[in-house]
């Protein structure tokens, strides 16, 4: 496994540092991608793994991006982790500018990425004899079901979830997987924080009661399971949520018990 290389973007934080650590646990070379270049430092010497900084909003910084990795070595699997959400205004109200940016960093970047990695996987295929190639993107249960206050975000999400679907079909007769794994409630210490501009109260009253929310190292279990598989097995669409959480807006509060 030392000789297979994976890229996961969104790496400098959360499920997508995260998921760095456990490739790397694993044996993995990985490429971590994000923006703020002191984090990524900080786990490049922790775990060994390369590290690239780079805006996925920005094409030029993709295009490096892309350069840097067929230079630098084969690619045999690419994590499309980064996103986020901001604010639970309803659609009528919101900022067109917060649904610009999650529309650019949800969708837009995963289809700037994907673009630019797809043919290096295709590479990899015809000379490394590799077997498989994946593509992995995190997107969300709120791409799947819709809820009041989620707007913007559930027509991002949405829209990436489109995105994986087309492309599974775009590749259909290639040896290369898409995969989406979509989450639930999953506590990190930095997407409630971005939802509510910072404000810490509010990011923590959305887990207040609720027992064991999912970890960033439970999506990261989740996605080096699926890449890890025997290569004629793809798990399609993963929905993953904690025992808590039925749905969106269904989450109990307290100590999960038995019923009389």
């Amino acid at each position: 496994m030392a000789n297979k290389r994976v890229v996961v973007t969104g790496a400098s934080s959360g499920i997508g540092a995260a998921t760095v650590r456990l490739f790397r646990a694993h044996g993995w070379d990985v490429v971590g991608v994000a923006r703020r270049a002191d984090r990524l430092a900080a786990l490049a010497a922790e775990t060994g793994a390369d590290v690239f900084t780079a805006d996925l909003t920005v094409q030029a910084d993709v295009d490096a991006l892309r350069d840097y990795l067929a230079v630098s070595g084969p690619v045999h699997a690419l994590v499309n982790n980064a996103g986020g959400a901001r604010g639970l205004d309803s659609v009528e109200t919101a900022p067109v500018e917060d649904w610009a940016w999650m529309f650019e960093i949800n969708v837009l970047a995963v289809k700037r990425v994907t673009s630019a990695v797809l043919p290096l996987l295709r590479e990899t295929l015809r000379t490394d004899a590799a077997g498989s190639a994946d593509i992995v993107t995190v997107t969300s249960i709120a791409g799947h079901v819709a809820y009041l206050g989620g707007g913007g975000y559930n027509a991002a999400k949405f829209a990436a979830h489109a995105l994986v679907e087309v492309l599974r079909l775009e590749l259909n007769g290639e040896p290369i997987r898409v995969i989406e794994i979509a989450p639930g409630m999953v506590k990190t210490e930095e997407f409630g924080l971005v939802r509510f501009g910072g404000d810490t109260e509010k990011a923590a009253a959305a887990y207040a009661g609720v027992e064991n929310p999912l970890t960033a190292e439970d999506i990261a279990e989740t996605i080096v399971l699926s890449v890890e598989l025997p290569a004629h097995v793809n798990l399609d669409l993963i929905t993953v949520k904690p025992v808590a959480q039925a749905a969106p807006t269904r989450v109990a509060r307290g100590p999960l018990v038995p019923k009389d």
